[in-house]
């Protein structure tokens, strides 16, 4: 996957697109076309992002080049919804990369959806990732997208997560599912998986297989 192969990079809730600087650097440098989709989650309901980003996913697919999507925590959420919505024939990615990204509720979420402030700077984002019933109505991304699960496990024992290996934020049995094709363990935390060289050199020896 070379030459006009494109990754789009989608960040995580409260980042922005330069939270994936490092990474998408590293992969620039081994010839990979990179771009970015930001988003407000505190401006904008779920389901909007989403659409959005499924105008941009066709816009990249409507290019005729291979492509590749990477997304962080949130940002790998809004990538399945937007994918399940992709209108039939359009041309699908090569993989999906999940860093950290919850597969149903984040326990934190569930915790946390109904104090002020997290409703306030989370928005229906922050509700969504709370709510078992809308996480479940998010499709896998499975069959004719193969996927790699990244997950963290430098996050410490104890609070919410009890002995479960996490990475501060998520714990690793609320980002893997059986549908996954591939899960990675790396010992980095949560908002450090998208600025990390050893996401960057999992992303290109899965690509350049």
């Amino acid at each position: 996957m070379t030459g006009t192969a494109r990754i789009l990079f989608v960040h995580g809730m409260g980042r922005s697109p330069l939270s994936g600087w490092p990474m998408l650097a590293r992969l620039r440098r081994a010839g990979l076309h990179t771009e970015t989709f930001g988003y407000g989650a505190a401006l904008h309901d779920f389901d909007v992002i989403a659409a959005r980003l499924c105008t941009r996913l066709q816009a990249i697919a409507a290019r005729g080049e291979v492509y590749a999507l990477i997304g962080h925590s949130l940002g790998g959420v809004l990538l399945r919804a937007a994918l399940d919505t992709l209108p039939p024939g359009t041309p699908r990615p090569r993989h999906l990369f999940l860093l950290g990204s919850p597969i149903g509720t984040s326990r934190l979420a569930v915790r946390l959806r109904r104090r002020f402030l997290f409703r306030a700077l989370a928005g229906d984002c922050g509700q969504m990732l709370g709510t078992p019933a809308r996480m479940a109505g998010i499709a896998a991304a499975n069959g004719d997208v193969p996927t790699t699960a990244i997950v963290g496990v430098r996050g410490l024992a104890g609070g919410p997560f009890g002995t479960e290996p996490n990475d501060g934020v998520v714990a690793r049995s609320e980002v893997v599912a059986p549908w996954l094709g591939e899960i990675v363990e790396i010992p980095v935390m949560h908002t450090l998986l998208p600025a990390s060289g050893r996401v960057a050199e999992i992303v290109l020896q899965t690509l350049l297989r």
